[in-house]
C-alpha cells in the first residue's frame, strides 16, 4: 500500500510538471535596439499578416539607414491596424491603376509601396511564431511623434531610406505646373500617380520629392501616421524646381 502511495504521488508530480511546461509562454529573446540614434529606419509591409499575442500584425521588411534589409519583420503595437489598412488600399489602387497611362507624360503607371519611417533606434525582439523566427518591432515603445508613413515606387524604398539618412537631403513639393510631371520616365510618372492615389486614401498627400545632394530626386507621397518629428518630410516647406 505504501509503494502504491508513492507511485500515485510520482504520477501526480510528473503530470503537474508536464502541465507547467505546457503553460509556459513561448521563448522570446531580450529586446534589442537597431539602427542609429540620430537616423531613420523603415518598415515596408508585405501582403502577409500574422497573429501575435492575440493581435493581427503586418509582416514586412525592416530597412536600416545604410539600406541593409531584415526580412521577416513584424510590426506589433500602435498603428498595426493602420498599416494593414493603408497597405491594403495601396494594393487595391495598384490593381486598379497599374497598366493604365499617366495622362500627363503618357507613360504607364507603376506599382507603389507604402512604408513607415521611424526616427531613432527601433526596439526589436526575436520571437518564434508558428515555427518561424521573426524580428518583432515593439511599436508601443516608440514615441508616436517619431513614426510617419510614406509611399513611392516599390523599387525605390531602399533608395529613399538611404537618401533620408544622407546629410543635406531635404524634402520639397512640386508645383502644379512643374515640368517634372512631363518627364517621360518613372520619375515623371510617380509624382502624378501619388496625387491620384491621395484622393482614395484618407489623410494621404502626394506630389512630393526627396532631394539628396546628388540631385537625383525621389518622388513620394505621405500616409498616416504623420509623426511631428518628420513634419519636414510629411509636409515639405520647400518648392522643387529642376535645374534648367
Amino acid at each position: 500500500m505504501v509503494a502504491l502511495k508513492y507511485v500515485v504521488i510520482g504520477i501526480v508530480v510528473v503530470v503537474a510538471a508536464a502541465a507547467a511546461l505546457v503553460l509556459l509562454p513561448p521563448h522570446r529573446a531580450p529586446v534589442q535596439y537597431v539602427g542609429s540614434p540620430s537616423g531613420y529606419e523603415a518598415f515596408a509591409p508585405s501582403d502577409q499578416t500574422v497573429n501575435y499575442n492575440g493581435h493581427t500584425d503586418p509582416i514586412g521588411t525592416l530597412i536600416l539607414p545604410n539600406g541593409t534589409t531584415l526580412p521577416n519583420a513584424v510590426w506589433n503595437g500602435q498603428y498595426a491596424s493602420t498599416i494593414i489598412q493603408n497597405h491594403n488600399q495601396i494594393v487595391q489602387l495598384n490593381n486598379q491603376f497599374v497598366g493604365q497611362t499617366d495622362p500627363v507624360n503618357n507613360q504607364p503607371y507603376v506599382p507603389l509601396q507604402d512604408f513607415y519611417v521611424i526616427k531613432g533606434q527601433i526596439p526589436i525582439q526575436q520571437a518564434t511564431i508558428n515555427g518561424q523566427t521573426y524580428y518583432v518591432i515593439e511599436a508601443n515603445s516608440i514615441n508616436p511623434a517619431n513614426i510617419a508613413g510614406f509611399y513611392t515606387d516599390d523599387k525605390w524604398v531602399p533608395n529613399f531610406e538611404v537618401a533620408i539618412n544622407t546629410p543635406g537631403t531635404y524634402a520639397a513639393v512640386l508645383p502644379g505646373n512643374s515640368p517634372v510631371f512631363q518627364w517621360t520616365n518613372t520619375t515623371g510618372t510617380v509624382p502624378y500617380q501619388t496625387m491620384v492615389y491621395q484622393d482614395y486614401i484618407e489623410y494621404a498627400g502626394g506630389g512630393n520629392v526627396l532631394v539628396p545632394p546628388t540631385g537625383m530626386i525621389i518622388p513620394y507621397g505621405s500616409v498616416r501616421p504623420l509623426g511631428s518629428a518628420l513634419f519636414n518630410f510629411t509636409t515639405p516647406q520647400h518648392t522643387y524646381n529642376p535645374p534648367s
